[in-house]
């Protein structure tokens, strides 16, 4: 069947400061589209709101998404959750699962994918606690999962507000991500201002990004710590490390280094210019240089790294990010990782694949 494609998505310590602008103003709640899954022309040359770029989108593509989407909706059981194992009844896979169908315009009683999005939802909401925090009484570092399980808030009130449920919640959990801010500016696996590494870190700042975009207030405070805690992270090769205490650095924390930045308002300056050119030298998918672990980790928090920076940054990074992971697709249509499950994978698999489509407000710039 022939089909049209369109022409077609942390800081040595230094003498100076990278050049830093305040959170952008809230990015305007975007229009889902009538039919997800089908292509559609691009409105302009680099891509915007709901719609690729020239070159970004292609058959093979779409139908890996659509395999995609599938095998994830298959994973889901009966309360609403994803994931096995240890990692059952987790908020943050159930959340990341729940946005990848967002980003191909699935919502609450929306698309083919609506009642997936839905029950997620209500499983997100019925682990709320009054404290703010999000998690499942089987949750392993609950801040992890509690600052995706922010994020998917954030994101389904931006694309549906009015829902008095989820704005509660999406206050709450945003006033205890502030409160458990530890004294450098980060954050760590329990909800308790002690400690702080990079991976949580990003989870939180990315959440409150989301939370400001919807609307929800978050102290310019809050985000300035975080800027610095993250800077203090990155190390003179240009990589970030796990803490703002010695260390190596490695590409999958050097892209959400990298991130945490953008995310907090920083979109240029030397600590985003060398996390940048790390990432191209040591984790440009598909080179036999590139570290496989933590991969799926890495290549979500790198691809929006990349698509923030724009220009050949990205499009050399998602064409070559698009080959690689679909290419690691299983014959049953979803990404395996034998350590977290094939729900895990398969949701940051897909939230990169899907990522030029634009229809996240986190996503749009």
């Amino acid at each position: 069947m022939n089909r049209s494609i369109p022409p077609t998505l942390v800081f040595l310590l230094c003498l100076t400061t990278s050049a830093q602008e305040p959170m952008a103003p809230p990015s305007p709640v975007p229009t889902p589209p009538v039919s997800p899954s089908e292509p559609s022309e691009p409105v302009a040359p680099d891509g915007a709101e709901n719609a690729p770029s020239v070159g970004e989108m292609n058959e093979r593509l779409y139908t890996s998404i659509e395999r995609g989407l599938s095998y994830l909706a298959e994973q889901q059981v009966e309360n609403g959750s994803f994931g096995t194992g240890r990692y059952a009844n987790h908020v943050g896979i159930t959340s990341l699962a729940a946005i990848a169908f967002m980003s191909d315009g699935h919502l609450p009683g929306r698309g083919k994918y609506g009642d997936q999005v839905r029950k997620a939802l209500d499983f997100v909401l019925d682990h709320c606690t009054e404290t703010g925090l999000i998690a499942a009484e089987t949750s392993h570092g609950p801040m992890y999962g509690h600052g995706f399980a922010t994020l998917f808030l954030g994101e389904i009130y931006g694309m549906t507000p009015g829902d008095d449920r989820v704005r509660t919640a999406l206050e709450k959990a945003v006033d205890l991500i502030v409160r458990t801010q530890n004294d450098e500016g980060g954050w760590r696996y329990q909800p308790v201002p002690s400690d702080a590494d990079i991976s949580v870190t990003i989870c939180e700042v990315m959440a409150l990004r989301s939370a400001r975009n919807a609307g929800i207030k978050v102290p310019e405070s809050t985000i300035d710590k975080a800027v610095e805690y993250v800077k203090r992270c990155q190390n003179v090769d240009g990589g970030f490390r796990y803490m703002s205490r010695e260390g190596s650095s490695a590409w999958p924390r050097t892209a959400a280094g990298v991130a945490s930045l953008f995310y907090a308002g920083v979109y240029q300056g030397e600590a985003i210019t060398r996390g940048l050119d790390y990432l191209e030298r040591n984790a440009m998918p598909g080179r036999r240089t590139m570290r496989q672990s933590h991969y799926y980790y890495g290549q979500y928090y790198a691809i929006q790294a990349m698509y923030m920076a724009g220009g050949e940054r990205w499009k050399q990074w998602w064409s070559a990010a698009r080959t690689d992971i679909i290419g690691r697709q299983s014959a049953g249509g979803g990404w395996i990782d034998n350590h977290i499950g094939g729900s895990y994978s398969t949701a940051m698999a897909l939230i990169v694949l899907q990522m030029p489509k634009r229809y996240l407000p986190i996503f749009q710039r």
